[in-house]
């Protein structure tokens, strides 16, 4: 009896057990709802290229400094024409309009001669990586007035994109050389790494190495604050320029955001250059709702969602602490240019009498550095945000060498 017992026991529990699994699931309405439709690629892309032609547009606000509208910066601080006489920036200086127009503006630029060589082309056009395939190393000897109606598309999708998969890449070799140098593999970084080194090889300090054939190089290797590179030119004895009244050796800075941006509050933090300045837009194709990067490059001054992503105040605060930095800053930029042009002037008074040429000498060496320290701040196109500590400490830097320059030339003066 108890046997039968068991038997009849186990089997309604293992009846139970057969219906609990097969038995179908029960499913919410939520559930069996399909997923919503994804945009396609080429919905992307032209997404994508409404905010790309906004490049096109030109405004000055809400930025009080830089901005798409072309003025002169020469008429806006006369000093300069002093600090770079005998430099073709003392021709002509305008503020940069977008992305949109790099090719037909660089052709323009009274800065151009017979010497001009193509290397200046070399972050102005999408063109370029295919001249430089063609041409080699030689690619940056060629004289740019001759072989600049070769290139006939201003920066464009395939100067970050891989456009088979549309991956990021790295397009200048210049990056990928200095990179390399300081023992870093482009091709290996992460993705949030790209996001900021696509815009690093365009973006940056640079030179013309004379004894590499005027090849572009970034002057990277001992890093990237303005001590740092100041002491590689020093090494290899390097000068843009002489200055035809004071017989200084100068340097010219050249646009160096990245390197300024390094050591940052916001890049300790982790925030890349899309972050701010390619925020996130919500647009409509269809009956299709996504959204997509902006790829209307200007100031996150002009859409402070971008902000407002880490930052908890309202915008109009926000906007105000941004002006606070750049009008200091901005302020302390003039006032070590006009340091700069003072202490030239001085210079050029004592060259022309009777001097003692071994102190004249340590003046002008003062003079230069404190002139390369002064553009690496005036150079770079955030009027001191992207690091504002490291902004002011480089003006102050250079505001107490130009007074040390100027004691010291009068010193040789007989």
């Amino acid at each position: 009896m108890k046997k039968f017992y068991y038997l009849i026991t186990g089997g309604l529990l293992l009846l139970i057990l057969a219906l609990v699994i097969v038995s179908p699931v029960v499913t919410t309405e939520a559930a069996v709802k399909k997923a919503p439709p994804k945009p396609t690629l080429s919905q992307i892309i032209a997404e994508v290229s409404k905010t790309f032609f906004k490049n096109s547009e030109m405004k000055k606000e809400p930025s009080k400094y830089g901005g798409s509208v072309p003025y002169s910066h020469l008429e806006e601080s006369p000093y300069l024409k002093t600090l770079w006489e005998g430099y073709p920036f003392s021709k002509d200086y305008n503020e940069d309009r977008g992305h949109y127009y790099t090719l037909e503006d660089v052709k323009s630029t009274k800065r151009l001669s017979p010497a001009t060589p193509m290397t200046c082309m070399t972050c102005k056009s999408s063109d370029v990586p295919a001249a430089m395939k063609k041409y080699g190393d030689a690619y940056y000897t060629l004289p740019m007035l001759v072989y600049q109606d070769e290139f006939k598309h201003s920066i464009g999708c395939s100067d970050c994109h891989d456009l088979k998969t549309f991956k990021l890449v790295v397009t200048r070799p210049a990056f990928i050389e200095a990179m390399k140098r300081r023992g870093i593999d482009v091709t290996k970084a992460s993705q949030s790494q790209m996001r900021t080194y696509v815009c690093g090889q365009c973006h940056v300090e640079y030179f013309f190495d004379p004894q590499n054939g005027k090849k572009l190089t970034f002057p990277w290797d001992k890093g990237f604050d303005p001590e740092n590179i100041y002491q590689y030119y020093e090494e290899r004895a390097f000068s843009d320029w002489t200055n035809p009244s004071t017989f200084v050796k100068e340097l010219k800075a050249q646009h160096p955001e990245f390197e300024m941006f390094q050591g940052s509050t916001h890049q300790k933090a982790g925030a890349t250059c899309p972050d701010c300045h390619m925020p996130k837009k919500t647009v409509k194709s269809g009956n299709l709702t996504f959204t997509v990067a902006s790829h209307q490059w200007t100031s996150p001054l002009k859409d402070m969602s971008a902000c407002k992503k880490c930052h908890t105040k309202d915008a109009k605060f926000l906007m105000d602490r941004v002006f606070y930095i750049q009008d200091r800053v901005k302020a302390a930029i003039d006032r070590a240019g006009e340091a700069n042009a003072e202490t030239l002037n001085t210079i050029k008074s004592v060259a022309a009498g009777t001097y003692d040429p071994a102190i004249l000498a340590e003046a002008q060496k003062l003079q230069r550095e404190s002139q390369w320290y002064w553009d690496y701040v005036a150079a770079e196109n955030s009027t001191g945000f992207h690091n504002p500590a490291k902004a002011f400490a480089t003006l102050n830097k250079s505001i107490e060498l130009a007074y040390q320059a100027k004691i010291k030339a009068l010193e040789a003066k007989k």
